[in-house]
């Protein structure tokens, strides 16, 4: 009877030192990267995009896209930037409506990296280079958004057909 218990025991003992067993071992590894310095870009709607159509004397409008920043210099030499906008004249079949008869709209901007104020531009014509938005007071990476809409009043000398010109976005 007494083989009994100490059978118990024993196998208690063997369990226990098979279920904590010798300790793991473990190896840590050490990882570094380093950030750098990116640049300043935008990027906004390669097009053609339609404001629609219009008679002679009548204007067209509509939003063009989002158009957006993004600065990636980490805050060197600074993080403030100034987007902005400006446009050829509008080539049709047989006429050309000027670019001082586009108006441009930024609407609100959308702060979606950054902790700087974004204020848009006052809008205005396109015949001479707008500010569209800016970001200032702010430090390290941004990126901004914002649609902004386009007006055309078209001259009641404008002939029939479809008038093409180009949008410029620049940042700096």
């Amino acid at each position: 009877m007494r083989l009994r218990p100490l059978a118990l025991v024993s196998g208690i003992a063997l369990g226990l030192a098979v279920l904590t067993g010798p300790a793991a071992t473990a190896a840590d590894t050490t990882v570094t990267f380093t950030v750098t310095s990116g640049a300043l870009t935008i990027t906004a709607p390669a097009g053609p995009v339609s404001l629609g159509s219009a008679q002679a004397g009548g204007t067209v409008s509509g939003p063009i896209g989002t158009v957006t920043v993004t600065d990636a210099r980490g805050g060197v030499p600074t993080s403030d930037w100034t987007a902005r906008v400006s446009s050829t004249a509008f080539a049709g079949p047989s006429d050309t409506v000027p670019a001082s008869a586009a108006t441009y709209t930024p609407g609100p901007g959308t702060l979606i990296v950054g902790n700087g104020t974004l204020t848009p531009g006052p809008g205005g014509t396109l015949d001479v280079q707008r500010v569209a938005m800016t970001y200032t007071g702010g430090t390290g990476n941004s990126q901004a958004t914002w649609n902004p809409t386009i007006s055309v009043t078209i001259p009641l000398s404008a002939g029939l057909g479809t008038y093409t010109g180009t949008v410029t976005h620049s940042v700096a």
